[in-house]
């Protein structure tokens, strides 16, 4: 006859996180989640591929939600032509862009996000975030804290590099 204390000390030790989970634990919008409680996100999030130079958003389109890069590449960009292309940002594998769709998706994107290759995407659109507010209320106000402490720290860049440009010019 088995021991229970036996059972108990090694129930589930091979279990392994999935890909899923392991990007989405990259991500501090998701941080100090529970094993569980990215299980429940996991079941909300949409998997999306994108060829080389495909559009994921154009810059005026109606924000739906944010996106995490589970493998390849996407640039973040102000004009679409050659010529007058202005990447803000060059992202990689772990990196996410669009959050703030999760605070206004009425709102249109101010810059497009272009895969440079072939790439995997996860999503987390605004009607998942309202889905999970529902169901748990306390996971919903941990993504929208942590997006607060996210969007604060890059309202803080962004001023820092304001600051630095102005004082270029000026000196």
């Amino acid at each position: 006859m088995k021991s229970a204390k036996w059972e108990n000390i090694f129930k589930g030790w091979n279990r392994t996180e999935s890909a899923t989970v392991l990007t989405l634990k990259q991500v501090p919008i998701f941080k100090e989640f529970s094993d569980r409680e990215f299980s429940e996100l996991e079941k909300l999030i949409h998997h999306r591929m994108y060829s080389r130079d495909e559009f994921v958003f154009k810059n005026g389109a109606i924000g739906e939600g944010m996106y995490i890069i589970m493998h390849g590449a996407v640039k973040i960009t102000i004009g679409i032509r050659s010529d007058n292309e202005n990447i803000l940002a060059e992202l990689g594998e772990g990196d996410f862009f669009g959050e703030l769709a999760l605070f206004d998706d009425d709102e249109p994107r101010s810059a497009n996000a272009i895969a440079t290759i072939d790439s995997e995407l996860l999503g987390f659109f605004t009607q998942d975030l309202m889905t999970l507010q529902e169901r748990n209320p306390v996971l919903g106000q941990k993504i929208l804290y942590n997006l607060g402490g996210v969007l604060g720290e890059r309202l803080r860049s962004t001023n820092k590099l304001l600051l630095e440009s102005q004082n270029e010019k000026s000196g």
